[in-house]
């Protein structure tokens, strides 16, 4: 891993300030979008959500998860039929088969538990660092950023990384960003992502992260 370079007393504070405006704005509650009844749901529910929105995974597997009520009758689905049923969420074909896949392998390897080790976690099929910090981060509530693009694209703003890579993204953002902050993060940014800094129209005028965004700060510069 990239060893990160040791932060200024002024970034660390500008860090800081980050961290009280999105605890002040956001609150410090834990919240989850994607609706499930425990961890396997969720893990389904993370792999549906891939270039898709929230709402449309919970429309969806509302009526999933009565037709499909345990990984049993997940891992014995037709793949045919149940492309048809998540065909809205797109990509339809791989999320169908890696369901598949990794409901057998859960019943299989790890006697129908959701594991919370992110290397057993990515080891199933359709299952990457994303979702597999989704999992951990809610169901097992180990501190865990979730990189997504709202994550990613945000950061930036921010600059709190220059990073492109989702993986580097995590690693250095749980470097600069202390650990119990790291769940609220994501819920924080992911809320402001579709609020406020929305990619394209950001509402810097309203934004309260505005005073310590190098990017809003530039688009004010570019107004005057």
């Amino acid at each position: 891993m990239e060893k990160q370079k040791r932060m200024s007393k002024k970034e660390k504070e500008r860090i800081d300030r980050i961290v009280e405006i999105l605890n002040d704005t956001y609150t410090t509650e834990y919240k989850c979008y994607l609706n499930h009844d425990n961890a396997w749901q969720l893990l389904i529910a993370t792999m549906l959500s891939a270039q898709c929105t929230d709402e449309r995974v919970n429309i969806v597997t509302k009526d999933l998860f009565v037709k499909y009520p345990s990984l049993e009758a997940f891992a014995a689905a037709d793949v045919k039929e149940l492309e048809k049923d998540i065909y809205s969420t797109g990509f339809y074909k791989n999320k169908a088969k890696n369901i598949i896949g990794c409901a057998k392998k859960l019943i299989t390897m790890y006697g129908g538990e959701v594991p919370n080790d992110i290397d057993a976690l990515t080891s199933l099929d359709g299952v990457g660092r994303k979702t597999a910090n989704v999992i951990r981060g809610n169901i097992y509530h180990e501190p865990s950023i979730v990189v997504d693009t709202h994550v990613k694209r945000i950061s930036k703003l921010l600059g709190l990384t220059t990073q492109d890579d989702p993986v580097k993204i995590e690693l250095e953002l749980m470097d600069k960003l202390p650990r119990q902050q790291w769940i609220l993060y994501n819920i924080q940014i992911i809320t402001h992502g579709r609020n406020v800094c929305i990619a394209r129209r950001p509402k810097c005028n309203e934004c309260t992260l505005a005073q310590v965004c190098p990017s809003a700060k530039i688009e004010k510069e570019n107004k005057k």
